[in-house]
C-alpha cells in the first residue's frame, strides 16, 4: 500500500507539472508573438538567426503544448508509452535548450554587429516611410540617437539636423537644434546593446529554472513509467 500511495502521488505531482508546464508553453508563443511585433515594430532584420530567434520561440511554446498534452493524458490515464513518450521528448527539449544556450554563449558577440547592420541599413533607407516610422519609434523608446552617435544623420541629411524623434522632448522641427540639452548624443546600437547586458542576468536565471523544472518533470516521468511497468495500481 505505500507503493501505491507513492505512485499515486508521482502520478498528480506529474499531472500538476504537465499544466504549469503548458501554461509555460502558451507563455512562450505569447512573449515569441510580442518580440516578432516588437522587432517588426522596429527594425527591419534581414540576418536568419535574430530575425528567427521570435519564430523559435513561438515553436518551442507550441511544442511544449504538445508534450504536455502526452505527459497530462499519460499521467492520468496511466498509458505507459504516453509517458515514455512525454520522458523522451522533454529530454529532448531539454538537450536542445543545452545546445541553444551554448550557441547563444558563443555567437553572443554577434549580436551588436547584426543590429548595428540592421540599424544602419534601416537609417540609409530613412525616405522610406516604413523605415522612418521603425526608427523614429526605436529612438524614442530607447532615448537614442544615430547609430553610434547622433552625428551619423548627418551624412545622412547632408546637414547637421537629426529626426525630431531623437529629441529629448519631440516637437516638429526640433532636431535642427543638436544641443545635448535637445537630443539625446548616444548611440542606438551601444544603449541597446547595454540593455541587452542589463538583462542577460534575468534571462539566464529564468532559463535556468526552467531547466531544473523540466528535469524535475523528467524524473516524475521515469518513475511513474516504472511503477505502471512493474504493475502496481495507483488509481
Amino acid at each position: 500500500m505505500a507503493v501505491e500511495g507513492g505512485m499515486k502521488c508521482v502520478k498528480y505531482l506529474l499531472f500538476i507539472f504537465n499544466f504549469l508546464f503548458w501554461i509555460s508553453g502558451i507563455a512562450l508563443i505569447v512573449v515569441g508573438i510580442l518580440v516578432q511585433t516588437k522587432l517588426n515594430g522596429t527594425l527591419h532584420i534581414t540576418d536568419v538567426a535574430a530575425s528567427g530567434a521570435p519564430i523559435v520561440i513561438i515553436i518551442v511554446g507550441v511544442i511544449i503544448n504538445f508534450v504536455a498534452f502526452f505527459g497530462c493524458c499519460g499521467a492520468w490515464k496511466e498509458n505507459y508509452c504516453m509517458v515514455t513518450t512525454f520522458a523522451v521528448l522533454l529530454i529532448l527539449i531539454f538537450l536542445v535548450e543545452i545546445a541553444a544556450a551554448i550557441a547563444g554563449y558563443i555567437f553572443k558577440d554577434q549580436i551588436r554587429s547584426v543590429f548595428e547592420k540592421s540599424f544602419n541599413e534601416t537609417m540609409s533607407n530613412y525616405n522610406q516611410s516604413a523605415n522612418a516610422v521603425n526608427i523614429n519609434n526605436l529612438q524614442k523608446q530607447f532615448h537614442c540617437c544615430g547609430s553610434k552617435q547622433f552625428s551619423d544623420w548627418f551624412e545622412q541629411f547632408t546637414t547637421q539636423r537629426v529626426p525630431d524623434s531623437c529629441c529629448r522632448k519631440p516637437v516638429p522641427g526640433c532636431g535642427r537644434n543638436t544641443t545635448i540639452a535637445n537630443i539625446y548624443h548616444e548611440g542606438c546600437v551601444n544603449v541597446i546593446n547595454d540593455w541587452l547586458k542589463d538583462n542577460i542576468v534575468i534571462v539566464a536565471g529564468v532559463a535556468l529554472g526552467i531547466a531544473l523544472f523540466q528535469l524535475l518533470g523528467i524524473i516524475f516521468a521515469c518513475v511513474l513509467m516504472k511503477g505502471i511497468r512493474s504493475g502496481y495500481e495507483v488509481m
